[in-house]
């Protein structure tokens, strides 16, 4: 038996993972696509594996790469009349600085929302499944549109991070909403005053409502800089001195918190139970005294507070409330929950409708491309050769992201309805061309789905997402829903192909005739998943939708 457990020991020795201190390259296995997706790691040069390190993670900007942005992080861009190609080959002698740092490379160019988002939470579980970090002091950095990424990621999930710099930061659409979030995260901001590619005024107006909001923010303004900020942001890897001087707030004393989705429904002590989605949720709770917290809400339906382990709180007493002007008392053993009735607020757990939106079933359209899918053309009506070679097409087009401008790391299987298995249904959302007639899985999932097109209507473009048997179903019937995009102007990333791109401007559904430049209507389902009433008689108009 000893024998047995010194081989056992000798054997887990010999297949450790040894890591060698500098700037190397690692992979993480994506669930998404099933593929080894890359970052670049720094480990300090005297790193020890049982010590517990601050980690930052970098976010790179558009068109370049996790290689070239870990040089960045440490001052160490491309050298005068060196070729991105050269830059690329090697790895520069770095600053030694004791901290770990992750740069994803998240697909490439594609902003940081969705599966680039995910990747970014992915390669920071593999980190810290590698290596000891130090959850106290997790830092998170990005230049232009990684910056803006940093933004998005630090206001979504403020309670992960311990500082935030952001260098000629191009935020995603919406994150200006939650700059409440920012109230407990130190925030650093550069510019060049002469960027001609993210104006200056992004940074400006950002410093100023942060202040205005009580956040703590600095900003440094380069006179006569472009759009190279980060080459003085970085210089010398000056950043880690900024960032050793902050560690995470894990009890705040007061928390402001927004949230339009379900998806992002905690930070610090605060959780929300009931919101609806698309429509912003707040909630702004402090400790007045020990065991008293006042709070004000906005479109809240429930709400937990866990106060296990802040300072303010004991289970030795009774904790007091005002709530939206309401005063209470609850006993709490640490958790305490609360959910808007009729008469008010009251102490109990809100439950979102069985049926009804809720926490991985709310929408919009674009959530069901956020992981693994699958793009399905229909063959159910036996089509010609010709016509079954067109929907492979169109299916083959929504599924292609990439561009001749930024080819993306990200692949998704296109099939055909009668390939599609139980084992693809049970693990992927489902993208599905057509209608229910040559369709196989649009007739199937039919009588779960809010709305259908009829199968006559040539004229008509309908797209929708809805909750079916476990999973997200998109349904794209009649003419493919980029058809008009170029002229209908509508925003979204520029850097991504038009079908993606589109895509996630829409709600839960539009309905649109010849193009998207005439849209019908467009919108969000109500929480059980059903039309709004004006959407269903705009709708009945057209003489083209089944409501259900």
């Amino acid at each position: 038996m000893f024998k047995q457990a010194v081989a056992l020991l000798f054997a887990a020795g010999c297949f450790a993972e040894v890591y060698r201190p500098g700037p190397q390259v690692l992979t993480f296995r994506s669930a998404i696509d099933d593929s080894d997706q890359p970052y670049a790691l720094y480990l300090p040069k005297a790193f020890d594996p049982s010590r517990a390190y601050p980690l930052v993670i970098s976010l790179h900007g558009e068109g370049s790469n996790h290689r070239f942005n870990l040089r960045q992080l440490f001052g160490r861009g491309k050298l005068p009349r060196e070729s991105d190609a050269d830059a690329l080959a090697y790895f520069p002698p770095l600053r030694d600085v004791d901290f770990i740092v992750a740069c994803p490379y998240a697909r490439g160019t594609m902003g940081y929302r969705g599966i680039p988002e995910k990747d970014v939470y992915d390669v920071l579980a593999d980190v810290n499944r590698r290596f000891r970090i130090d959850e106290e002091r997790v830092y998170l950095t990005g230049v232009s549109m990684g910056g803006g990424g940093a933004l998005w990621l630090a206001l979504t999930r403020p309670d992960l991070w311990a500082a935030i710099a952001a260098v000629c930061p191009n935020p995603p659409e919406g994150t200006d909403d939650l700059l409440p979030n920012a109230l407990d995260i130190p925030f650093h901001f550069f510019h060049g005053e002469q960027d001609p590619a993210v104006p200056v005024t992004v940074s400006r107006t950002w410093q100023k409502r942060l202040l205005d909001s009580g956040a703590r923010v600095e900003y440094v303004e380069y006179p006569g800089i472009r759009h190279n900020a980060w080459d003085l942001a970085y210089k010398d890897g000056a950043i880690f001195d900024w960032f050793s001087k902050f560690r995470r707030s894990r009890f705040p004393e007061r928390v402001r918190f927004v949230s339009r989705a379900y998806e992002y429904n905690s930070a610090y002590w605060v959780k929300f139970d009931g919101l609806t989605p698309g429509t912003p949720a707040s909630i702004d709770a402090r400790f007045v005294a020990a065991n008293q917290l006042e709070i004000q809400t906005g479109n809240l339906d429930g709400f937990t507070l866990t106060l296990t382990g802040h300072p303010r709180f004991s289970t030795a007493a009774a904790v007091s409330l005002v709530v939206d002007g309401t005063r209470m008392r609850a006993r709490s053993s640490g958790t305490v929950s609360l959910m808007r009735a009729a008469t008010g607020w009251k102490q109990g757990l809100y439950q979102p409708p069985t049926n009804g939106k809720r926490p991985g079933a709310e929408g919009p359209i674009s959530r069901a491309l956020d992981s693994r899918h699958i793009y399905v053309y229909g063959t159910a009506d036996s089509p010609s050769e010709d016509e079954l070679q067109r929907r492979r097409e169109v299916a083959t087009h929504a599924a292609e992201w990439s561009t001749p401008r930024a080819r993306l790391f990200v692949s998704f299987p296109v099939k055909a309805d009668k390939d599609v298995t139980n084992r693809d249904l049970a693990s992927a959302n489902v993208i599905l061309f057509g209608n229910k007639v040559t369709n196989r899985l649009i007739e199937r999932f039919a009588p779960e789905l809010p709305v259908e097109l009829n199968a006559g209507a040539a004229d008509y473009g309908l797209i929708f997402v809805a909750p079916a048997q476990g999973r997200y179903v998109v349904v794209s019937s009649g003419l493919p829903w980029w058809i008009g995009a170029d002229e209908a102007k509508r925003r979204g990333a520029t850097f991504m192909s038009p079908p993606f791109r589109i895509l996630q401007t829409f709600p839960d559904y539009l309905l649109f005739k010849g193009s998207l430049e005439n849209v019908v209507v467009e919108g969000l389902f109500d929480r059980n998943w059903k039309l709004p009433p004006e959407a269903a008689a705009r709708m009945r108009e057209t003489g083209t939708v089944v409501i259900r």
